[in-house]
């Protein structure tokens, strides 16, 4: 294995980071005047740059090493769920987004409360902040792991912790001072900054294997394949139509973390451009990393690969870096998982700072007399710092947690969603398409939902069904507790 960092590496790191600091201190030079302004930035953000902040936070840490390693091992399969997220915003752009503007909500939630009532909007963010805090503080785990490796050559305690606050301080640079606007200006730097990474490996992979027939191996090991007919695949086409497809009209359209920036531009039908280009731009940047793990395949071909660091298996890309990354090409490859890993920490954080604030704590403080904007915007980066620390603590938590379970910490940062995913998907499908439901029914069908994808997990009572499948009945579920309830709207 490689020394840790040279200094061409830290002379990039360094770089990456005076650049961090002097954008963040430009995107913050505005003046907030309301808590509205801070979380949507008076809706007046252009359609281009949210798209790509969409892309941006879609794209996690887990991302940038998960798929080069499900090429690497599997195919080009996992394309499909782009696809499948592209006819789920078309769906959002149609149904939701109108809605949206039209009652001009800060949160997706709030429609529930002109639907429901106001415990109704409560419950809901209550459920999306527990979610977004198991999700979120492990895929932070990931990255904090993937830069500890890199930078220190192993995964104690200490250097995890310093990975955890770099990632963390790097993301409130952004999000406590500028809000939302500077959340969105800056995702343009990190996404630049990863794809940039990922296209510099590629090519170097790409030349590496200049004396290798590259396609014919590929044919041969069956790793072209991009469409998956059958009925039980993972990424096959029913299950994309289905429970996948549900899952990204939750991702996109019901959790705050990606509506935050559709409720920041200035009309709906930015909106609706905005979330469909972000799908667009993301299916070549997807590929992209798809065709790294392709080529790790024939890179690795007739070696003995051990995926391991200190005990722990690692993804073949993290194999790649920590093994056969060249001086500076390193360093850029770090920044590049550091900025995958911001983009989706900063996101979260003015996510539920948003929700904590507007949908919880604002009506709660407005019972009690009348409070300014000035109070408001305090609040609202106190939050952002709240559910900063609390991250940290869950990512921390993850440390231990992976080291003393068998359950798999990136399947569960991915996966994890879905148990509140599905009971907001029976909500909103009821508040939307039809006149039943009750305030106290939005309880029990968040509740519903939740229960049915636990009790469809392998290590709750054994049962083997596909993850989109899981999600298809744990709405079902939902829905079905939403319609056992007459309206009183």
């Amino acid at each position: 294995m490689q020394s840790a960092f040279s200094t061409l590496d830290w002379i990039v790191f360094l770089l990456y980071f005076i650049i961090l600091a002097f954008s963040s201190f430009i995107f913050s030079k505005v003046k907030i005047n309301s808590s509205k302004e801070f979380f949507v930035s008076k809706n007046g953000m252009g359609m281009f740059v949210v798209a790509i902040s969409i892309l941006a936070t879609s794209q996690s840490a887990a991302t940038f090493l998960g798929a080069p390693e499900y090429s690497y091992t599997k195919d080009f399969t996992f394309i499909g769920f782009y696809i499948s997220a592209l006819l789920a915003v078309v769906f959002i752009s149609l149904f939701f987004i109108p809605k949206f503007y039209e009652m001009k909500v800060l949160t997706v939630y709030e429609l529930l409360e002109v639907r429901y009532g106001v415990k109704a909007k409560q419950y809901a963010g209550v459920m999306f902040l527990l979610g977004r805090v198991l999700a979120s503080g492990a895929r932070l785990y990931i990255g904090s792991l993937a830069i500890s490796m890199i930078l220190f050559n192993d995964i104690i305690f200490l250097h995890i912790f310093i990975s955890v606050l770099i990632l963390i301080f790097g993301a409130l640079a952004y999000t406590y001072f500028g809000g939302v606007r500077s959340v969105i200006l800056s995702d343009t730097i990190q996404a630049i900054t990863y794809i940039g990474a990922g296209v510099a490996v590629l090519v170097f992979l790409y030349f590496s294997l200049e004396n290798t027939d590259i396609f014919s191996v590929l044919h041969e090991g069956n790793k072209l394949k991009f469409i998956d007919t059958s009925f039980d695949g993972k990424f096959s086409i029913p299950a994309l139509l289905s429970g996948w497809f549900l899952l990204n009209v939750a991702a996109f359209g019901l959790d705050q973390d990606m509506t935050q920036r559709v409720l920041s531009c200035k009309n709906k039908n930015d909106a609706t451009k905005s979330l469909i280009l972000s799908i667009i731009l993301s299916i070549p940047v997807v590929l992209l990393f798809l065709s790294i793990g392709a080529l790790l395949f024939v890179f690795y071909l007739q070696s003995d690969v051990v995926q391991s660091f200190d005990g722990d298996k690692v993804t073949i890309f993290m194999y790649y870096i920590l093994h056969e990354m060249p001086e500076g090409l390193r360093g850029l490859v770090t920044v590049g998982a550091i900025a995958a890993a911001l983009s989706s920490t900063n996101s979260v954080l003015g996510a539920m700072a948003s929700v904590a604030i507007e949908d919880l704590y604002k009506p709660y403080k407005k019972k009690q007399g009348n409070f300014d904007d000035e109070f408001f915007i305090k609040a609202s980066k106190k939050a952002v710092i709240f559910f900063a620390v609390i991250l940290g603590i869950m990512a921390m938590f993850s440390y231990y947690w992976q080291h003393y379970s068998d359950l798999s910490l990136l399947s569960f940062a991915l996966g994890v969603m879905a148990f509140t995913y599905t009971g907001l998907l029976g909500v909103y499908f009821s508040a939307i398409f039809t006149s039943r439901g009750s305030e106290v029914s939005v309880l029990y069908a968040l509740i519903g939902g939740f229960v049915t994808v636990l009790i469809l997990q392998p290590y709750t009572f054994g049962i083997n069904i596909g993850f989109s499948y899981q999600i298809v009945l744990g709405t079902l579920t939902s829905f079905l507790i939403m319609q056992s309830s007459k309206s009183k709207v």
